[in-house]
């Protein structure tokens, strides 16, 4: 396979005009999920994937990974200004982020979370362009029982990365396996819960579900923590003889900082259910470890900031390696973008680069574009996107409800699926109150029929012996990664928030 003549092919396609504009208005949204607190990429994802409905699958998977980490990028502006996450991947940033804005130097510090993010990114693209092909070769000789061990992979995962509440995180993906089973049997043809309501035939949609448990479930929790209430006092205010461009001290103390943070960022992002939370937070701890100006991060440190921006973009595109060629959401926001495969007629998978080369290398290609598209954006749209955080919650979360409802709708005219919608909105909102995980029930909602499916073509072929697990040498060796990540990633988790703690007493 000539992977360089296979990226020439996806960037012929991706820079199509009408490409081009579904991915500039992708990277837009995306700052725009990220700049608002309290939403995050799954939560815009959810929202807005029922606009893509109707639309070529190209452009629009284009769109919403453009979507996916453009957040990234937007989360960081109001760490820095307000020292507010836009999401959790952007905490990590508010550690030295909001110092140099105390400083007067929220100009400096925009921009080179800008270049950063961008670093990152690139490094993480340029990583998949390589690793994703070879990755898909050895997933070849997969079968039934390798999908469904795949498909138990992201699930344990996800339900490790929980932490303490796994109860609730078991709890939670228990109720999405159990709307999975909605519907009507496969091979027995026999109806399953529907209750005689003839819409239910189909099973349960999981658009409805995610917009309701992210969308709405994020709003209605907003609204509960009084994020309507609060002004725009804690926006740090540009001073007229501010110094925007970061000096050349800057990019010199942090071009290795860069480098650090990318590849650790890419390799934790590859882990499915690490994400790029723990990548941040691993890259501050590490970076700040290993400079000779650790004692300083906390303080306003801009290595401080670089390390978790470039991680967390990196992070965001290592991610894209499994859900491409084994087909394992490691996130919420990789959940809605399998979701959106799924939603025409894509699974994501061993076969998946072989068999759908257009849109696989039409995605990565859009990568390299999507990220200069946000560097330009958000170094020149700055002063934008600080407005626009002045715009008041109550005034953003009715126009959030309606477009939930208005896109729910919009996919089946089904009223049904619009109140499962508002359902899930309230019960996504419980979710957020008492700690259940709505990532684990959405990822068993997509994953369960899947692994259903599987299971049973996997008794089939062994004539209902589980032995065949382990007598294949791929799903064998499944098992022992699972294992292995499963006694891995408490680890990680553990170190991610011993980083978080010892950082935030640094900054106090």
């Amino acid at each position: 396979m000539d992977i360089f003549s296979d990226l020439m092919m996806g960037l012929s396609i991706a820079i199509s005009p009408i490409n081009l504009f579904y991915l500039l208005i992708g990277a837009i949204v995306g700052m725009i999920v990220g700049v608002i607190p309290g939403f995050g990429p799954s939560a815009g994802l959810a929202i807005l994937l029922p606009v893509t409905f109707g639309m070529d699958p190209i452009g629009a998977i284009m769109m919403l990974a453009a979507i996916y980490y453009g957040a990234m990028y937007g989360g960081t502006i109001t760490s820095i200004l307000l020292n507010t996450p836009g999401e959790s991947a952007t905490v990590a940033s508010t550690f030295d982020g909001f110092p140099l804005a105390k400083k007067g130097r929220a100009g400096p510090a925009l921009v080179m979370q800008a270049a950063a993010s961008f670093v990152g990114g690139t490094v993480g693209v340029i990583l998949i362009t390589i690793l994703a092909p070879l990755f898909a070769q050895v997933s070849r000789s997969f079968g039934p029982p390798e999908y469904f061990l795949l498909a138990v992979m992201g699930m344990l995962t996800l339900l490790v990365m929980i932490g303490t509440n796994w109860k609730f995180g078991v709890i939670s993906a228990l109720i999405g396996f159990a709307l999975g089973t909605v519907g009507v049997d496969l091979e027995t043809g026999q109806g399953r819960y529907t209750f005689g309501s003839a819409e239910l035939i189909g099973g349960i949609y999981f658009i409805p579900i995610a917009i309701g448990l992210f969308g709405l479930g994020e709003l209605f929790y907003a609204f509960y923590t009084g994020l309507h209430k609060t002004g725009t006092g804690g926006i740090v205010q540009y001073d007229k003889e501010e110094r925007f461009w970061p000096s050349i001290e800057d990019w010199v103390s942090t071009r290795f900082t860069m480098v650090r943070g990318s590849i650790l960022g890419f390799v934790v992002g590859v882990i499915p259910g690490a994400g790029a939370t723990i990548a941040s937070l691993m890259a501050y701890s590490t970076e700040r470890s290993i400079s000779k100006n650790g004692d300083n991060f906390g303080n306003g440190e801009m290595a401080g900031l670089v390390a978790p921006e470039t991680a967390n973009n990196a992070a965001s595109s290592g991610a894209m390696i499994p859900l491409l060629t084994l087909g394992i959401p490691g996130s919420a926001s990789t959940a809605v973008l399998l979701a959106a495969f799924l939603l025409w007629g894509l699974r994501p998978g061993p076969l998946f680069m072989e068999q759908n080369p257009e849109l696989a290398w039409g995605l990565i290609a859009s990568m390299y574009l999507g990220n200069m598209v946000l560097l330009v954006i958000s170094i020149f749209a700055i002063p934008l996107f600080v407005q626009m955080i002045k715009v008041p919650y109550r005034v953003l979360g009715p126009s959030v409800v309606v477009v939930c409802a208005l896109g729910t709708f919009s996919v089946h005219a089904s009223f049904i699926e619009t109140y499962l919608m508002f359902a899930a909105g309230m019960v996504g909102f419980f979710m957020r109150l008492y700690g259940f995980s709505p990532a684990a029930l959405v990822l068993a909602l997509v994953l369960g029929p899947l692994a259903e499916e599987a299971l049973r073509q996997t008794m089939t072929i062994s004539r209902g012996s589980f032995g065949i697990f382990i007598e294949r040498t791929p799903s064998l060796s499944i098992i022992c990664v699972t294992i292995a990540l499963v006694v891995l990633l408490p680890l990680l988790n553990r170190f991610g928030n011993t980083s978080a703690g010892e950082s935030e007493k640094a900054g106090s």
